[in-house]
């Protein structure tokens, strides 16, 4: 089977699920999408258990031809992540800087330590004693959140644009700095070492702020050049030679492709929009950019559901990954509601805000795909379970239900907050 035919596989299946939720069903895409390839992998499971079916066996070889991490980590990641950055206004963003980065830095590491402490003494109660390192891998793995099946959600629920703008940005920074606390982790457990304190904070300040400096790199060379043509087709290009040229020389340079392609789509999206393109420039821009990213979180959330049924289908796995459910929302909680207990101090935090931001902070493809990256071993068995059990639930049970939680707190504005209570918010 060539990389064509599933190519062509994915893409049919997610066009017939795309269609059939839109007609039929009405879930927000990214959650129907995924919610019909996990009955239908569950479905030809069934089927092939009862020897009625065969097309199990052939998903399976299928599936087992396409190594998610790379498809996901080197292949479609900077895509999503610039599509993403390109609509993210840079005004808005500078307004959340502070929670923002405090979320994407601080709240992933404790994040990192909090799920991983838990996780080990968890694990330890159900007789499954995984090594803490393995631990604080998963910490890592399940910490980066995924802005992609929550947005839509929270803009049709009416939620506020600071609130907006934060989830949106946490999730584009988090992920770069997620992948970096677990690349750095993992390379002390492939090299047989325990990691120090020194050499961890090493590779994090290179990967991290080398990658925010080479992505400024590449977006400033970007904008000029697009400041120098006014014809959109060879501006699309260029647009596209970036994200593929940068990702891909940012991990030949070992800085962090997606936070160099996150800044470098920010930059694009504002700076080169507004100085760089002429308005029929900027309308193709958009349209061309918005259908990849359709195109490629459709088939990512087929591919997720699909991806079912070569994952490790031991029943111990699926309760210990839905106990630790509840432990990743309190560790996502505490980490939330660690920096907006520092922020209090300086100014107001919106009503709801750490209760919204731990509810909204979906587990997506990014965790999976870091999970199957593992050494192979029990360890990868077991996180791979863990880890899709959590995700599936994240964005099923979560991603259903945070509209709501967001129209019953009502977030409001917090001038209009300040001046009702006196300056003074509460969560």
């Amino acid at each position: 089977m060539t990389l064509f035919d599933i190519v062509a596989i994915l893409v049919t299946f997610a066009a017939l699920f795309s269609f059939v939720n839109e007609r039929f069903i009405g879930l927000p895409r990214a959650i129907g999408l995924m919610a019909m390839s996990l009955v239908f992998s569950l479905v030809l499971m069934i089927l092939g258990k009862m020897g009625f079916f065969s097309l199990a066996e052939y998903a399976r070889e299928l599936l087992s031809k396409l190594d998610f991490y790379n498809t996901l980590m080197h292949g479609m990641l900077g895509f999503l992540l610039f599509a993403g950055a390109l609509h993210v206004n840079f005004d808005d963003l500078l307004k959340e800087k502070t929670i923002i980065f405090l979320l994407s830095t601080v709240g992933v590491l404790f994040s990192t330590l909090f799920v991983g402490g838990l996780a080990w003494a968890m694990l330890a109660l159900l007789g499954m004693d995984l090594p803490l390192i393995y631990c604080f891998l998963f910490g890592a793995l399940i910490s980066p959140t995924d802005p992609i099946a929550v947005l839509g959600i929270m803009k049709k629920a009416g939620a506020p644009k600071n609130l907006e703008t934060t989830v949106t940005g946490e999730s584009l920074f988090n992920d770069g700095i997620g992948v970096v606390v677990f690349l750095a982790l993992l390379a002390f457990v492939q090299g047989g070492d325990q990691p120090g304190l020194n050499e961890i904070a090493h590779l994090f300040l290179v990967e991290a702020v080398g990658g925010i400096a080479y992505g400024a790199l590449v977006g400033y060379a970007t904008y000029f050049l697009l400041k120098r043509v006014d014809k959109y087709q060879v501006e699309v290009l260029i647009t596209l030679a970036t994200v593929i040229g940068g990702y891909r020389s940012a991990e030949l340079l070992h800085v962090s492709a997606p936070l160099a392609i996150v800044v470098a789509g920010l930059l694009v999206g504002n700076h080169g929009r507004h100085f760089g393109m002429s308005p029929l420039t900027r309308r193709r821009l958009d349209t061309f950019w918005e259908l990849i990213d359709e195109i490629l979180n459709a088939v990512l959330f087929v591919l997720i559901g699909l991806e079912y049924l070569i994952l490790p289908h031991n029943m111990s796995l699926i309760v210990a990954g839905t106990l630790m459910i509840p432990l990743v929302l309190l560790a996502r909680f505490l980490s939330v509601g660690t920096v907006s207990s520092f922020l209090r101090i300086f100014h107001p935090v919106d009503r709801g805000t750490v209760r919204i931001l731990t509810w909204a902070g979906l587990r997506g493809g990014i965790s999976v795909a870091l999970a199957l990256s593992l050494p192979f071993g029990p360890e990868r068995n077991s996180l791979i379970a863990i880890t899709y059990t959590i995700m599936a639930f994240s964005i099923l049970i979560q991603g259903l239900t945070v509209g709501r939680l967001i129209k019953n707190f009502a977030v409001k504005p917090r001038k209009e907050l300040s001046t009702s209570h006196g300056g003074e918010t509460g969560d």
